[in-house]
């Protein structure tokens, strides 16, 4: 008999305790191309990141927060990943969303999921905002079938958009309205 392992999925803002763990994700160069980063972070430039993530969303146009997985066999959660919101635009009620699972051990798990659903909610109905968008390299079916899971549709692609070292790449557009709104 399979047993399932019951977790939690908390998010929270990051902490000074996170260094080492983001400094590990940040400067993974197998996802740089994801996130559109080119150069490492030190941990004085993550320290000073952290120390201002107590800053309104309202003025720095961005939210990055830990996703800790708690299981139910174990006391403490642990950090998997982050999600971040950016490039928020409160007067079109609109913002940039993207995730990371940071450990490869740790994805296809449900916990970039519970995440999302999390976190589409918080900026629905906390944020108040109309419309979500993530851009995702055609070929990351991965993340294709999570965004397309909660209701994000292609929009429109920008072709020969992000570079790798064997080829240039498509990426996809999408949208997600909050379906309050209508």
């Amino acid at each position: 008999m399979i047993r399932k392992v019951e977790y939690e999925i908390i998010l929270r803002a990051p902490e000074l305790s996170d260094i080492d763990v983001l400094y590990r994700w940040e400067n993974d160069p197998e996802i740089w191309h994801v996130s559109n980063t080119y150069t490492p972070f030190s941990k004085y430039v993550l320290e000073k990141y952290i120390e201002n993530a107590h800053l309104d969303i309202y003025q720095v146009k961005q939210l990055r927060l830990m996703i800790d997985v708690r299981e139910s066999h174990v006391a403490e959660a642990r950090p998997v990943g982050t999600i971040d919101l950016f490039d928020f635009d409160p007067y079109h009620n609109r913002a940039g969303i993207g995730i990371l699972i940071g450990e490869k051990s740790d994805r296809k798990k449900g916990y970039a999921s519970g995440a999302l659903e999390k976190f589409i909610d918080y900026s629905f109905n906390t944020l108040q905002l109309h419309q979500l968008y993530c851009n995702i390299t055609e070929g990351n079916n991965s993340s294709l079938r999570l965004f397309k899971k909660f209701g994000f549709a292609v929009s429109g692609h920008k072709a020969d958009w992000i570079k790798t070292p064997r080829k240039y790449l498509r990426e996809l557009l999408l949208q997600l309205i909050n379906p309050g709104d209508n």
